[in-house]
């Protein structure tokens, strides 16, 4: 009998995490039509200084499904693998974007914001500087990850100091995400 209870447990598990997977699989998702998979990001988006030559354009984002109660988006652009102690580098943090947003065209990214919905904001990069900075990994590394991630959030606007860093809006973000997708592309010189 105790043999027939614990088949029976295991089965229900098993059903258990596999509807979790197929709600998951309906959750908020990011596409872009000029950054893809797995793939070489083309060097229109790669970043102009530090030794690289790219045209430094954000690139297009789309996304769909966001879950019941959004009231914002977020996009956080993060290289994992920059050789900076630990820290990764950020290269381009947006808030504040509209529940209505469903993307960003290509080049909404330039420091003056121009290209963002009205309301949005820009974080200082790792750059210094606020907009998209494209990859620029050092010469001869290895292929370096690049993490490009929307969340939605269940506030309209998230309030920081003007000089908050790319960390500190991580951390808000994460704490007011009801979902997040992500997509991963990847650079090296």
């Amino acid at each position: 009998m105790n043999i027939l209870r614990n088949v029976m447990r295991a089965t229900v598990g098993v059903a258990a995490a596999m509807s979790t997977q197929l709600v998951l699989a309906e959750g908020l998702e990011l596409t872009s039509s000029d950054v893809k998979v797995n793939e070489p990001i083309p060097a229109a988006f790669v970043f102009n200084g530090f030794g690289c030559t790219g045209q430094n354009l954000s690139p297009a984002l789309s996304w769909k499904n966001a879950p019941a109660g959004t009231k914002s988006f977020a996009v956080m652009v993060h290289d994992p693998d920059a050789p900076t102690g630990g820290a990764g580098w950020w290269h381009w943090v947006v808030l504040n974007l509209p529940a209505t947003t469903t993307g960003l065209p290509r080049g909404a990214g330039s420091a003056d914001g121009k290209g963002l919905p009205a309301g949005a904001k820009q974080i200082t990069t790792d750059f210094g500087t606020a907009g998209w900075g494209g990859p620029c990994p050092p010469q001869g590394s290895e292929p370096h990850m690049y993490n490009f991630t929307v969340y939605a959030l269940k506030v309209e606007k998230l309030d920081l100091p003007a000089n908050a860093t790319a960390s500190l809006a991580g951390f808000m973000i994460n704490a007011n995400a009801l979902d997040r997708a992500m997509i991963t592309a990847i650079y090296s010189r």
